[in-house]
């Protein structure tokens, strides 16, 4: 049994930067983009979002089947995505985006920990509404560098908006492009596209060039990237006739491609003449430069010949170069296919074997330069007998993990998206048997311009000021060039209201003629970026950008964001306001961001309601709502268990679904992480999934998806399906399982600086698979003799390369583990010590503390083995007052602490502790703000003022005392109080001193839970870490009068049936003057209830008597005290049950032993034994008589004419027949009712016809079997009852 645990958080690390910087973008502008209100995790419009989360802590087993559940629905998302995608509304402003799809989470109150956020995107550029007026801007643009297909007519795209809509001219090698004396040239309408028609003839070659486009309106013009069209070129492969190639066997050849240049470079592949793939290794492979290198010419290489080929991109088209025929010269002409495998091969040929040496590059050292952002390829093709291995090394550090891969056999590094830090100098070092060498490449890493802070659109009020900024980065550092409506800004018309400074462009006291468009172009050698920003002067009052009223469901228990996507000029502000009052929202759970977005952190039930956004301006205000709905999340609260089923056998999976029942569920399974095909061998219901005769196809896992719009939950389990014959794994099962064996014959290979191979022989299982392997280490340095987990490896392992910290002395164990346990560790290997080097790293959890008034105690966690990376592990602890800017005193410590002595009273300090060892210093390591030591506080708070605020409450304000009497950190204001006395006389009371805190800097608390009616003395002191400061002047109070406590004891006893005795004590706290009692009494019966009584007593009268008004009903009391402020708590009791109600108390007890002496009782008891005598005495009579006796019953009923009993109406009863009647009683409704005995009286005959008469008789036919014959009688018995049997005999 597996459940899906989510998901869950908060997005990748790309998703949240962006996140990040679309929101800081929203905060510039007027508004944020006009999206719609956003939800995390919720339903709007046509998207669905499903909660995310991951379940830390779980053991790695269980990890990793969560993970492959959680890619279990990565197809079921990737296509609902696709389908939101499609279904979201466009136009929503740069970086706004449609639903995120993430996995169902698991958050409080269940336990599972992580949770994703699902959000749309709130930032983009800023959008002005498009009924306003405003400049141009660019919305769709072809590429930079735009390649065209010769084939077909060319499209140069170019659109803008803008109010009024723009027009669009076109430059061409930065000269006007007359569209109009061209035929071939039209333009698209309403938009700037540029179309060239080929269709009538021309050559597209006669139109390549530069070529822009310019959008414009009255209020400016907006400019497109600088557009180079380019014709795409496949040209075919000279004629050349090629002589064999002639090589001796081991000797290295190169053969060239030289493919012809196209635009795109074409890809480049080796085949045959007969269109068969040369089959590559470290030995024969294709360079970047397309070329074929032998690093060792072998004679079944002449088996085949070798043909360039070059696939054109644009043009689909393949062109092949003539093919090589290669001839090698060889000692053993014969080519035996045995000798291939051979471990000493060339020998074996005849080959002689030499040290490598580079065929490409050449020499000892290149250099190589690439662009930031673009990926390095560094390549190392090396000959040599036997084939050399290339490895790759960077100088001074190692290589990026993270972006580094080896490709073709590890002669090329690719290096993806290059940064600057990887600049530098690489090597790859070619060795095999006979020696090594080395090439140095030195990397140069050159940028291209890239935006550090992009121009965007501004927006201003008349009178406003502002600013327009374009910085960018590269290398070499770009030139930054403005322009204002195409042209340079240096022969624009001067405005006074501009001021340039490099690359920002101020606005001071702008008017409506400031309104333009402005370019900021930063180019250098590499390349160049170009960005439009308009300036827009509006006034324009508050106006609302989303459909307002809208619905947004969400998950009990998620984040959420609500955006009021708005526009004003000025800049509006904006307030949240929850149903339609109260104040506006922020704090607690809820958080308003910058750019005017409400965050509610955390949803619950009464989160749910009506939300109003207003947004207000000097020229008005406009407001919009939003009703939230919160709905509790779906969960699979009974999952499908593991099974394992023999075939043919039926199998029910269950899955029971709670989730809200305003959601509608859809309940599917899939089988081995795909859609579930229902058979007819299988019945899907709503909460379980059952397949009839199971087969060996039907083995897998089985995952459970309750889904409803906003959310989804998910479980697996695993099926497995048994043969009808016993197989040897079936009967391996059937054995005892144990722990498994240990493991043995570890062996280290490998070894490196920085890591070793560990292999080992796995010990028996005992009948249970092995699932982990743990590898543990021990040093002989810091703790001797102590094991540490190092790390887990899958059961089907059984060699492993093992990441070592240098300077460590290992030694390794295995420890294997099954479903029954753990083995023993397996016998220790060898032991393996790294080489040294500084530390990487510096002690953690670095503090300054001070013990005394005087000093500051500086300690930190010591680094362990595996991070000290040499010998004499030491640390430089450094520290300075701080903000003194005092030179940094210094002293060198082994251990784990440094007291530093004769300091001022608690002043903050700057620390730093660094590691080093022989190798070195560790890094430069952070500064620690530490205190020095406290001393007690020096003054008291003054001016203590008492407010009564009730009984037992009081309020306090006082002043704050000055800072530098405090002498530490300022912990908490402290009351000190005591109870001095009762305002009753001759009430004891305990004097001890009760405090109250009130912690920070405040100046006013409430002190509770006092006693009223009392007099109390009070002080206040100052507290810090060191402890309490001077008493103030003690203030004396008085609490006025409360309500009593309840009385004590209260007692409820019950004599008799007549009266009820109630008894009690005092308050024990009368919190004032007790003025009386009052006793509220109710009678109930059942579930009827009596008038309520009210009575009330003296403060001295603790008894009362209730006279009871019948026997049957109980009383409930309930007693209170009184002062002159009212009454105080209740006490409540009842009177006892009655005997058939519940167990008799002892008050009952004693009424039963009153009863049993009344002469009324003993008189009916002496009648039931008289009445009881008289029946045995029939009885007797009876028995001993036998005989006839007539049994006709006084009701005319005939009996049926087939009946035989008829001659002289009367039965013969035998001794033996005449059994009395037991068991049988009448009930309330008259039915007599079966007890202990099995007899009735249907088994005396044989019709079952009988019945009863209105008095209880019994009529119906009895027939009895004698020695000598049978009697029959017509008449029916009038003696069933012992009454009727007297009155008969009589």
């Amino acid at each position: 049994m597996r459940r899906r645990e989510a998901s869950g958080a908060a997005g990748d690390d790309r998703q949240a930067a962006a996140r990040a910087a679309d929101s800081a973008d929203c905060t510039r502008g007027r508004s944020p983009s006009p999206c719609r209100l956003t939800d995390f995790c919720a339903v709007w419009d046509a998207g669905v979002f499903l909660v995310s989360a991951a379940g830390k802590g779980a053991p790695s087993g269980v990890k990793k089947r969560r993970l492959n559940e959680a890619e279990t629905l990565n197809s079921v998302r990737e296509a609902q995505f696709q389908r939101l995608e499609a279904a979201r509304p466009r136009g929503l402003g740069r970086g706004a985006r449609g639903p995120v799809l993430r996995m169902a989470g698991q958050p409080p109150p269940w336990a599972y920990t992580a949770v994703l956020l699902c959000a749309l995107s709130l930032g983009g550029a800023i959008e002005i509404p498009m009924d306003l007026s405003q400049p141009p801007t660019i919305t769709k643009q072809s590429v930079k560098d735009h390649i065209v297909d010769p084939r077909d007519n060319i499209l140069i795209e170019c659109e803008a908006k803008g109010n009024p809509a723009p027009s669009f001219h076109w430059t061409r090698n930065s000269k006007f492009f007359n569209i109009a004396k061209d035929p071939r040239v039209s333009m698209r309408r309403r938009s700037g596209t540029l179309v060239i028609d080929f269709r009538s003839g021309g050559r597209p070659e006669e139109y390549e060039g530069e070529y822009q486009c310019f959008a414009r309106n009255k209020f400016g013009t907006a400019l497109s990237n600088r557009i180079r069209l380019q014709v795409s070129k496949s040209p075919l492969w000279p004629k050349e006739n090629l002589d064999p190639v002639v090589v001796q066997e081991g000797a290295p050849l190169t053969l060239q491609c030289n493919p012809p240049p196209g635009l795109p470079s074409p890809v480049i592949f080796w085949m045959s003449s007969s269109m068969e793939p040369i089959t590559q290794d470290k030995r024969v492979s294709q360079g970047h430069n397309g070329d074929l290198y032998f690093s060792n010419v072998m004679l079944q290489d002449m088996q085949t010949d070798y043909s360039c080929n070059a696939r054109f991109h644009f043009t689909h088209t393949i062109q092949q170069k003539n093919p090589f025929t290669l001839k090698v010269l060889t000692n053993h002409p014969y080519n035996d296919s045995s000798l291939r495998n051979h471990p000493d091969m060339y020998s074996a040929r005849g080959v002689a074997e030499r040290t490598p040496s580079f065929m490409y590059p050449q020499g000892t050292a290149s250099s190589q330069m690439v662009l930031r952002g673009m990926d390095l390829l560094l390549e190392c093709i090396a000959s040599g007998v036997p084939t050399p291995d290339i490895a790759w090394y960077k100088k001074g550090g190692d290589l990026p993990s993270d972006k580094a891969k080896f490709e073709n056999f590890n002669k090329a590094l690719r290096i993806t998206n290059v940064s600057e830090e990887d600049s530098g100098e690489y090597f790859c070092l070619a060795s095999n048997k006979m020696g090594s060498i080395r090439h140095t490449i030195s990397v140069r890493v050159k940028a291209a311009p890239y935006w550090l802070d992009e121009p965007k659109n501004l927006i201003l009020a008349p009178g406003e000021d502002g600013r327009l900024v374009c910085r960018a980065n590269g290398n070499p550092k770009p030139t930054v060039q403005w322009m204002v409506n195409g042209e340079p800004l240096q022969s624009a018309p001067p405005n006074p209201n501009r001021e340039v400074a490099g690359d920002t462009i101020i606005f001071r006291d702008t008017q409506i003629s400031s309104r333009a468009v402005y370019q900021c172009n930063t180019s250098n050698e590499h390349g160049y970026l170009l960005a439009n920003a308009f300036v827009s002067v509006l006034d324009v009052p508050p106006r609302m950008l989303s459909p307002r009223n809208q619905l947004i469901r969400v998950i009990l228990y998620n984040r959420t964001r609500l955006d009021c996507p708005f526009f004003g000029s000025p800049i509006p502000t904006l307030r949240w306001f929850k149903n339609g009052q109260g104040s506006n929202l922020d704090g607690g759970n809820y958080h308003v961001y910058e750019n005017g977005s409400l965050e509610i952190k955390m949803i619950r039930k009464e989160d749910q309601g009506i939300y109003t956004c207003v947004a207000t301006n000097i020229l008005g205000k406009a407001e919009n709502q939003v009703r939230l709905e919160v709905k509790d999340p779906t969960r699979i609260y009974r999952m499908p268990e593991d099974q394992v089923a023999k075939r043919g056998t039926t199998v029910q999976l269950e899955c029971r679904v709670k989730h809200d029942p305003s959601l509608k569920l859809a309940v599917s399974w899939l089988k081995d992480d795909e859609p579930l095909y229902i058979s007819n061998r299988m019945k899907k219901e709503e909460d379980s999934l059952t397949i009839f005769g199971v087969a060996e196809r039907d083995q897998g896992s089985y995952t459970c998806v309750a889904s409803t719009e906003l959310d989804q939950d998910l479980a697996k389990a695993y099926l497995t399906v048994l043969a009808d014959q016993a197989t040897p794994t079936n009967r391996l099962a059937a054995l005892p399982k144990g722990r498994p064996d240990r493991p043995r014959d570890l062996e280290l290979t490998d070894l490196a600086e920085r890591s070793v191979r560990l292999t080992w022989i796995p010990g028996d299982d005992n009948n249970s698979p092995i699932t982990d392997y743990v590898v543990q280490f021990e040093e002989d340095q810091f703790q001797p003799g102590v094991w540490h987990d190092h790390s887990k490896f899958p059961g089907s392992v059984n060699s492993a390369v093992l990441r070592l910290s240098p300077y460590v002395n290992y030694q390794f164990r295995v420890i294997a583990i099954n479903e029954v346990g753990s083995s023993h560790p397996s016998l220790p290997s060898e032991r393996y010590r790294t080489s040294g080097a500084p530390p990487e790293s510096n002690p953690s959890d670095v503090k300054g503390e001070g013990t005394r008034k005087n000093n500051m105690e500086i300690t930190w966690t010591p680094m362990n083995a595996t991070s000290a990376f040499g010998p004499n592990l030491r640390y430089i602890v450094k520290w300075r007052r701080r903000e003194t800017r005092e030179t940094w005193n210094n002293v060198t410590v082994w251990g784990s602490r440094y007291v530093v002595g004769q300091t001022p009273v608690y002043v903050p300090y700057e620390i730093r502790v660094q590691a080093e060892n022989d190798f070195g210093k560790g890094p430069e390591p952070d500064t620690v703000i530490g205190y020095s030591g406290e001393d007690y506080p020096r003054a008291a708070p003054t001016d203590v003022k008492i407010r009564v605020l009730n009984s037992t409450a009081i309020s306090l304000q006082w002043n704050r005392v000055y800072s530098d009497t405090v002498q530490g950190q300022l912990r908490e204001y402290r009351a000190y109080y005591w109870r001095e006395s009762s305002l009753l006389k001759n009430l004891w009371v305990s004097q001890k001193r009760q405090q109250a805190g009130f912690p920070g800097d405040r100046l006013r608390g409430v002190v509770s839970r006092l006693f009223p009616y009392s007099n109390y003395k009070l002080e206040m002191v100052v507290v810090n870490g060191r402890g309490d400061g001077p008493r103030s002047e003690t203030k004396e109070f008085t609490t006025p009068e409360g309500v009593p406590s309840a009385p004590r004891r209260f007692r409820v006893r019950q004599p008799n049936l007549e009266t009820i005795n109630l008894e009690w004590d005092h308050p024990e706290h009368p919190n004032g003057i007790l003025i009386g009692y009052t006793l509220k009494y109710v009678a109930f019966n059942g579930t009827k209830v009596g008038k309520q009584i009210v009575e009330n007593f003296s403060p001295n009268q603790t008894k009362f008597t209730v006279q009871r008004a019948d026997p049957v009903s109980r009383y409930r009391f309930s007693l209170s005290a009184r002062t002159q402020v009212g009454s105080g708590e209740a006490v409540t009791e009842e009177s006892p049950a009655p005997p058939n109600e519940a167990t008799p108390t002892a008050a009952y007890t004693n009424n039963q032993a009153d009863i049993a002496t009344q002469g009324w009782f003993i008189g009916l008891m002496c009648a039931i034994a008289l009445l009881v005598l008289i029946l045995l005495i029939v009885c007797f009579i009876k028995r001993s008589r036998g005989g006839k006796y007539p049994v006709r019953e006084k009701k005319d009923v005939p009996l049926g004419p087939e009946d035989p009993k008829e001659e002289d109406g009367s039965f013969d009863y035998s001794d033996e027949d005449n059994k009395p009647l037991q068991g049988s009683q009448t009930s309330l409704d008259g039915t007599i009712k079966q007890q202990e005995s099995d007899d009735s009286l249907v088994d005396y005959g044989e019709g079952g016809e009988g019945q009863f008469n209105e008095d209880g008789s019994f009529i119906g036919q009895y027939t009895v079997k004698k020695d000598k014959e049978e009697t029959e009688g017509n008449e029916s018995s009038e003696a069933t009852s012992p009454v009727n049997a007297i009155y008969s005999l009589a």
